[in-house]
């Protein structure tokens, strides 16, 4: 009776054996799965021409600066305008 038990634990070891090789297996298809999926999805973004958020985020700091040094630029030409004796841009001179 007690060599049934020890084939009965050699199997539960060959069982638990067989899991553990079933689990390493599932584990490198699904980094495989998860490999095609991302390379599938970035081939989708440069057919549909879209930008990466890295790249938005960029345009809109250049943008926002070049928004700021116009009204930069909006003021100092208001103060321009404001001295004495300035001439006002599209008056002619003759007051017609």
């Amino acid at each position: 009776m007690k060599d049934q038990g020890g084939g009965r634990a050699r199997r539960m070891d060959d069982l638990a054996g067989i899991a553990g090789g079933a689990f390493s297996v599932l584990t490198g298809i699904r980094a495989e799965i998860e490999a095609i999926a991302k390379s599938q999805a970035e081939a989708m973004i440069r057919r549909l021409d879209l930008v990466k958020r890295e790249e938005l985020d960029a345009a809109m700091d250049v943008a926002r600066r070049a928004r700021e040094q116009a009204e930069d630029l909006a003021l100092r030409v208001a103060a321009l305008e404001a001295k004495p004796g300035a001439k006002s841009v599209g008056k002619s001179s003759s007051g017609t």
